[in-house]
C-alpha cells in the first residue's frame, strides 16, 4: 500500500482525521496509523477506503497509479439497452416495466430524430 495515496486522498476531500475516521466508524488513532504506516488495515477496511474515496482498492494498494474506479482508465463501458433482456431497470428505487422500458428508449429515439431535424434546419 502506497501511504501517502490515504493521505492526499483525505486532503483531497478536506477531511480532518476523526471526521475520515468517524466515518469509517474506526478511531482516530487506527485511521492514523494506516495513513503513517504504523497499522495496515484489513481487507474489509481497504475496500470501505475505496468506497469512502470513491477510487478502487488498486489504487489504494498501489497497484494503478491513476484514482479513477475505472480499471483502463478510457471511457466507460456501454450498455446497449436493447439488448439487455436479463437486466432490471429501475429509476428512484423502483423497478421498470418491460414496457415502460420500451417507452424509455422510444422516447431517446423519438428525442433525437427532433435534434437531428432541428439541426439540420439551422444548417438551412
Amino acid at each position: 500500500m502506497i501511504l501517502n495515496r490515504l493521505t492526499t486522498l483525505r486532503k483531497a476531500k478536506r477531511w480532518s482525521l476523526q471526521y475520515t475516521a468517524d466515518r469509517l466508524g474506526i478511531a482516530k488513532s487506527t485511521y492514523a496509523g494506516y495513513e503513517s504506516g504504523h497499522r495496515r488495515p484489513s481487507l474489509e477496511t481497504i475496500n470501505l477506503l475505496a468506497g469512502l474515496y470513491d477510487t478502487s482498492t488498486d489504487y489504494i494498494l498501489g497497484r494503478v497509479d491513476y484514482p479513477s474506479k475505472d480499471l483502463d482508465n478510457e471511457s466507460p463501458q456501454v450498455m446497449e439497452l436493447t439488448d439487455l433482456p436479463d437486466m432490471e431497470l429501475a429509476v428512484d428505487g423502483i423497478s421498470l416495466s418491460e414496457e415502460e422500458t420500451i417507452q424509455f428508449i422510444a422516447f431517446i429515439r423519438a428525442k433525437r430524430e427532433v435534434e437531428i431535424n432541428r439541426d439540420k434546419q439551422n444548417e438551412t
